[in-house]
């Protein structure tokens, strides 16, 4: 082997090497698409370093940006603009009551703001008090090599690429914070797993600020494959959405199992069949076994994948290869680890569980691991543990609050959450945060926020003298609209159970009796 292959893969320690090292060797070939715009990866690449030169004035090392504009080609030019100038990024969706970006600032504490120039105006009401750039002025200055240069010499691996914001218990999102580590460490095995290419098409269809959409920008990157962004609006026209993912002839979707149900539940597949997909891997819900035999009926000979794993990962660590030929019976395994990653179970006492069938609670070891939440110890340390299982050196767990078993085959079966904590349209949400929402209106007295897992809902019951039609106005006004309740429902009081706490159960119960 060349010696100066395996000295130049030695210090490929940044996702910025495997983005480099693709646009070398595919500057010409299409990186990115969306709708009838085109980037190559020679343009791609100018772009974030013009970006980079500029920041590299504004911001310090490992410092956050916030990218507040819509998905996109000026999206991901700003990612790799703030990498290059040493920072790491956090897309924040335009579309999010002011509140909520508000409290996403006060956990970043950061300085820069990029928008582009249709969300320009209500990015400069909205960051008064940060300095505001619009990609349009950045993408005029000259690239600065030797000031690009200085910052990356200095870069790690463990240095942060991305912040993620989840719902938080405490009424304030967490920011999980991801490291090029991580992402090098599992793109690496995903890509290889699934036969990922520079041939292939992958469809997005996660918002860029949700980690499933991690797999479609950096899969693309490392191995020079086009990414096809999807845009939001389509998922309103499953004919639309179709036809997008037809004239586009994409290979692979790695989607959010609420979006292929979309399809499905509208019978998408009987107008049209994206006969050139090869992959589809979905995840962040159980999939419905219906669902998932009409895709494999009208795709028979494309690989489906089940895998799973939560924010606080990089992504995923495991995975299960539906084999059409086996009986699930309702159940699809979330499989085995992905290599380099540690999956096991503990019980309450954090004893090791190993026999089939006994319910413990997912925990995961390796460089899959997050860095923690960003500006909040309190949570980092109540998740992000010692081993408890090791008392020789320092292993660092994430305790998923997931709760799983084995089947007799010894792969792992998801079986629930361990709290109040859901999964609902592919994304996480803390149902106290909800409730902490409602109870900050006036004339609320009681909350109790409950999700259905019968029809994938959530309900807000309460007590107050507040008409259910207007608080859900009020509350469409401060809460993004996954975490909005589906229906609102006034009580004139709440049942207790044994323990002294609401009888949660009941009261979805009496509820779903008097439909």
């Amino acid at each position: 082997m060349d010696i100066d292959f395996i000295l130049g893969c030695s210090f490929m320690n940044l996702v910025l090497n495997y983005f480099e090292k693709t646009c070398d060797r595919l500057k010409e070939k299409e990186a990115v698409i969306y709708k009838d715009e085109t980037i190559k990866y020679g343009n791609l690449r100018e772009n974030g370093k013009k970006i980079g030169s500029v920041l590299t004035s504004y911001i310090l090392n490992n410092e956050p940006v916030a990218v507040f504009m819509d998905k996109g080609i000026n999206a991901l030019e700003t990612f790799l603009g703030i990498l290059y100038a040493g920072g790491c990024y956090t897309l924040i969706n335009p579309d999010f009551p002011d509140a909520r970006i508000k409290q996403i600032i006060s956990v970043l504490n950061n300085h820069v703001v990029i928008t582009d120039e249709k969300n320009e105006e209500k990015a400069k009401e909205v960051f008064k008090d940060l300095k505001v750039l619009t990609i349009k002025e950045l993408l005029l200055s000259e690239i600065d090599e030797n000031k690009l240069k200085k910052v990356l010499d200095q870069k790690l691996d463990i240095d942060p690429v991305y912040i993620n914001f989840t719902s938080g218990s405490t009424g304030v999102p967490k920011g999980v914070i991801v490291s090029n580590r991580s992402i090098i460490d599992f793109i690496n095995v995903f890509v290889k797993e699934f036969d990922i290419n520079e041939n292939d098409l992958i469809a997005n269809q996660a918002p860029f600020d949700f980690d499933v959409s991690v797999k479609d920008i950096y899969s693309s990157f490392f191995v020079g494959a086009s990414l096809v962004i999807v845009p939001k609006e389509y998922f309103s026209s499953p004919v639309t959405l179709l036809d997008y993912l037809c004239d586009k002839k994409v290979t692979t979707m790695i989607w959010a199992v609420s979006a292929l149900c979309l399809i499905t539940t509208f019978h998408g597949l009987d107008y049209k069949v994206p006969s050139t997909i090869k992959k589809v891997i979905f995840s962040g819900e159980v999939m419905p076994i219906k669902h998932l035999n009409i895709w494999m009926s009208k795709l028979p000979d494309t690989m489906f994948v089940n895998v799973y794993g939560p924010t606080e990962i990089t992504c995923n660590c495991t995975y299960h290869i539906i084999d059409s030929k086996r009986n699930y019976d309702g159940i699809i395994p979330v499989g085995k680890p992905f290599k380099n990653e540690k999956v096991f179970l503990l019980d309450s006492d954090n004893t090791l569980i190993e026999e089939p069938g006994k319910i413990g609670e997912i925990c995961i070891s390796g460089s899959c691991l997050a860095l923690g939440y960003y500006n909040n110890w309190e949570e980092i340390n109540k998740h992000f543990i010692q081993n408890p299982l090791n008392k020789n050196y320092l292993e660092m767990i994430y305790k998923t609050g997931d709760l799983g078993r084995f089947n007799d085959d010894m792969e792992l079966i998801f079986s629930g959450r361990k709290d109040f904590q859901i999964k609902y349209m592919g994304h996480r949400i803390e149902l106290e945060e909800i409730d902490r929402m409602i109870m900050k209106e006036d004339g609320i007295t009681r909350v109790c926020t409950i999700f259905d897992d019968e029809k994938n809902k959530i309900y807000g019951f309460y007590i107050g003298d507040v008409d259910a039609k207007e608080l859900k106005i009020k509350l469409g006004s401060k809460l993004p609209i996954y975490m909005l309740p589906s229906k609102l429902i006034k009580c004139d009081e709440f049942k207790m159970n044994k323990n002294g706490k609401i009888d949660r159960k009941e009261l979805l119960r009496k509820y779903k009796e008097g439909c």
